[in-house]
């Protein structure tokens, strides 16, 4: 599918989606937010992408936000289905079945951030800057920023982003935790893809697995969380993988994983 303001590049296993609307720094409207749902559902659909890595063109920003000039003119009703919209489209982010990693290249501010912290991992290069400027507008965040970066970086914290609307540095967001890496802007893309082709090694499975028994255990007490674990443990014991894996380990050879989710 052709794409106006996003583009897709798939060199199997890895696909990689670019936001493409540099002239506006990569911003947040509907017809971003509904291609960028088209192509989550077509990535999801092809079994032979294991990783997908997101990040912006251009040198200046990943995503700044939402398009403040589409914003403006929202009444209460409007306001409500643009942002019930973006959480559909970052959920669905969310429940991906293989890991996605953030490039965070520039600015990720807004629904910059809300997206980069759905991810599994962001990779951040040193120019990059983050935070939840919505307070500065009268607004509040609305992709799901009051409630997953809480969960990242303790409530307090979060509290005092989205409170003051302050932006802060890659290395800043690192030490809060927010941030897993950050590296100089030319080598962001390396070492993403040194992570993405290293996690594309690893069984389907387990990684799957291994996701959901995190997201979901995020938000269940500590003795249904351990359960999930239990549960996940025991699917991933019976797959193809799983023999896989003990046999090389004991033959002392690098794994082949090939299962699928069906298997």
């Amino acid at each position: 599918m052709n794409y106006e303001h996003i583009l897709v590049e798939i060199n199997n296993p890895i696909a990689t989606l670019i936001f493409k609307r540099p002239k506006a720094l990569n911003a947040l409207n509907t017809a971003l937010l509904s291609e960028f749902g088209h192509a989550l559902n077509d990535i999801e659909k092809n079994s032979d992408i294991r990783v997908l890595v997101l990040t912006g063109a251009g040198d200046k920003a990943f995503v700044a936000g939402a398009d403040i000039s589409e914003l403006s003119n929202l009444n209460a009703l409007q306001g409500r289905e643009f942002v019930r919209h973006g959480h559909e489209v970052i959920g669905r982010l969310q429940s991906l079945w293989i890991p996605v990693i953030a490039a965070v290249n520039g600015f990720a501010l807004g629904g910059g951030t809300e997206i980069a912290i759905t991810c599994d991992l962001i990779y951040a290069s040193e120019k990059a800057k983050f935070g939840l400027p919505e307070i500065n507008l009268g607004i509040i965040p609305g992709f799901g920023g009051t409630q997953r970066l809480s969960r990242l970086i303790g409530i307090n914290k979060a509290k005092e982003l989205i409170f003051t609307g302050k932006t802060i540095s890659a290395q800043e967001a690192k030490t809060l935790g927010l941030v897993n890496e950050v590296f100089p802007n030319e080598l962001l893309m390396e070492k993403v893809m040194e992570t993405a082709k290293l996690l594309a090694e690893k069984g389907k499975v387990a990684l799957r697995a291994a996701k959901q028994a995190i997201n979901n255990g995020m938000n269940v007490d500590i003795c249904t969380g351990c359960q999930l674990e239990i549960d996940a443990f025991g699917l991933c014991i019976s797959s193809p993988d799983a023999k896989e894996g003990t046999t090389a380990f004991l033959e002392k050879r690098k794994p082949q994983f090939k299962a699928s989710y069906t298997d």
